[in-house]
């Protein structure tokens, strides 16, 4: 059906729930509005489904967490009935329908007589990823937008190692549901009657209780946290989110104690009603923060989205005001510590690895090579870094150490298969403790690193084109940059050219390999100053992405190519 049949028979199904009923009334009219509500099934990415709430295959609702879940189920069923009988673990975030969307999960499921553990109240992504391990779970699904605004939600699927979906189950998953030729038929159980069979489970405490005692292992030196608790001050803030109560029982279990907690934003919000954005990396998420960190003579302010994957912070500047780093910058800090740390503590093991993503900072890499640690790039988004580890556990061929990506996900210990906010606050109060035994500051640690190692700067450029018309101009860019190919870029060589599509590495003598990666379409050019750029499309937004890294002797020279390419970008997809 095109998008006008798919809208009718929508508006005309008697048991349409009337709150959608509500949002195809408000929109009847409006052939622009109506299209795009229904012009495309929202599709699976790097992360999962998202979207904006409302009526329409291309909108979070019941209906698309129905179907998405079918075929979910499809897959259980297609692995047989040791998978049912293991079933699948649920949690959500503090956003809008995110509780009932989780049932609606938990009751499609039942329909299939599999089994589901569905968490009481709100929890973090990483406790979702850690209690598909612990119940040993076939799967999961997470109900969030992660960091995306108010009028979002989203649906995350995890597999049997609480890492994201691998490739081959998400593409099985994302077939069973395109062969759903209706989403609003898709059945579900009675909430009551399912609990009452056990094949709805709530959980909750006990699962908080395993989760928060191996948050212990993160810790790197108890002596350090211990002389320094009530010296080092932090702020921290969960945006609204689901981090706060793990979180303050994470640093108070460690032994942190003079921690300011944000009071405005302790409680679950879903209009985010005290931020622009609940995104750590934007400035304006840490404005109440900056205001107990002055009050406090904080030395670092911490902040987490709304499901407690991603962790952002800001440094006191030596005139007392705070600075928001960037997530490059945070991974750099944290990675030096660690192998400080563990190299003092004679705790370094030879086969060490640090993972990170392939848009990802090169500061990390220098850092952790002067340690004699090798890193190892991955694809864009963090079942990536989940695989690695699970094949370094299989052959012992590796000892994870740190895994990160540039869009401010961390991951310390593998008992949580994915970006783990909780985890990295611990770590950054840790590293805070460690300068302010030096009496320094984290920025003052950040600039100690900048000249022994050089001033490495990235930056990312975020193009939104939203509708099919954006969809459209996104495939154009990269088919001409596929096309014409570039030799150079803002004057500078370009030495090297990746293209993880095609799988080949092309040197500019002509040379070319394979690069024995899954596929995925992204661009990266490497160039005769230092300089990586990179383009790809968003998984999980109308989206276009350029990412350029530099470095150089001085911020204002990195800053300088950092502007000088930025502008030669804009000349290519104009």
């Amino acid at each position: 059906m095109d998008w006008k049949e798919t809208y009718l028979q929508w508006k005309n199904f008697d048991a349409l729930d009337a709150d959608l009923k509500a949002d195809l009334a408000a929109i009847e009219g409006d052939e622009k509005l109506v299209e795009d509500a229904f012009y495309q099934p929202l599709s699976f990415g790097t992360a999962g489904m998202r979207g904006v709430l409302g009526a329409g295959i291309n909108r979070m609702n019941i209906y698309t967490i129905r179907q998405a879940t079918e075929g979910l189920a499809k897959l259980l069923e297609d692995y047989g009935q040791d998978a049912k009988d293991r079933g699948v673990a649920i949690a959500y975030d503090s956003r809008h329908m995110s509780p009932e969307f989780a049932m609606e999960a938990a009751k499609t499921l039942g329909a299939h007589q599999i089994k589901s553990y569905v968490f009481e109240s709100l929890r973090p992504t990483p406790e979702l990823s850690f209690a598909v391990r612990e119940l040993n779970a076939f799967a999961g699904i997470m109900i969030t937008a992660s960091h995306n605004p108010a009028d979002y939600n989203g649906y995350k699927v995890y597999g049997e190692d609480g890492g994201q979906m691998p490739p081959v189950d998400a593409d099985a998953v994302t077939a069973n549901v395109r062969a759903v030729e209706n989403p609003l038929t898709v059945e579900v159980g009675d909430e009551a009657a399912l609990k009452a069979e056990g094949l709805i489970n709530i959980i909750g405490a006990d699962i908080d209780k395993k989760y928060l005692d191996l948050l212990q292992t993160v810790i790197v030196d108890q002596d350090l946290i211990d002389e320094m608790a009530d010296q080092v001050s932090i702020v921290y803030t969960p945006l609204h989110g689901t981090g706060q109560m793990l979180v303050e029982n994470a640093l108070a279990n460690a032994g942190f104690t003079n921690v300011t907690y944000v009071a405005e934003q302790k409680e679950a919000d879903a209009d985010f009603s005290t931020v622009k954005s609940p995104n750590p990396e934007e400035a304006g998420a840490f404005e109440y923060a900056e205001r107990y960190g002055k009050d406090n003579d904080a030395d670092i302010l911490i902040a987490t989205d709304p499901d407690a994957d991603r962790m952002g912070a800001a440094v006191k500047l030596p005139n007392g005001d705070y600075q928001v780093i960037t997530g490059n910058q945070i991974a750099a800090l944290m990675t030096h510590y660690l192998l400080t740390a563990k190299q003092n503590a004679g705790d370094l093991p030879e086969n060490g690895v640090i993972l990170k993503s392939i848009v990802s900072s090169e500061m990390p890499t220098t850092i952790a090579k002067s340690f004699g640690v090798e890193t190892v790039n991955v694809l864009t988004g963090f079942k990536f870094i989940a695989e690695k580890i699970k094949n370094y556990e299989e052959d012992n061929s590796k000892t994870f150490l740190f895994g990160f990506e540039e869009s401010y996900g961390y991951l310390v210990k593998a008992f949580v298969r994915d970006k783990d906010a909780v985890q990295a606050t611990l770590l950054l109060a840790e590293v805070a403790a460690f300068y302010k035994k030096q009496g320094k500051t984290a920025y003052d640690g950040l600039q100690d690193l900048f000249k022994e190692f050089g001033t490495f700067q990235e930056k990312t450029i975020s193009v939104t084109l939203p509708g099919q018309e954006g969809a459209t101009k996104i495939e154009a860019i990269l088919a001409k940059l596929r096309g014409e190919g570039l030799s150079e870029i803002a004057g500078q060589k370009v030495e090297v050219t990746e293209d993880y599509l095609e799988d080949s590495r092309v040197f500019a003598d002509g040379r070319s390999e394979a690069m024995g990666m899954e596929k995925s379409n992204v661009l990266k050019y490497y160039l005769a100053d230092e300089t990586w750029i990179a383009v790809r499309p968003s998984g999980t937004e109308p989206k276009i992405k350029f990412y350029i890294g530099a470095v150089a002797d001085s911020s204002e020279a990195t800053q300088a190519k950092i502007e000088a390419y930025e502008a030669a970008l804009n000349e290519l997809t104009a």
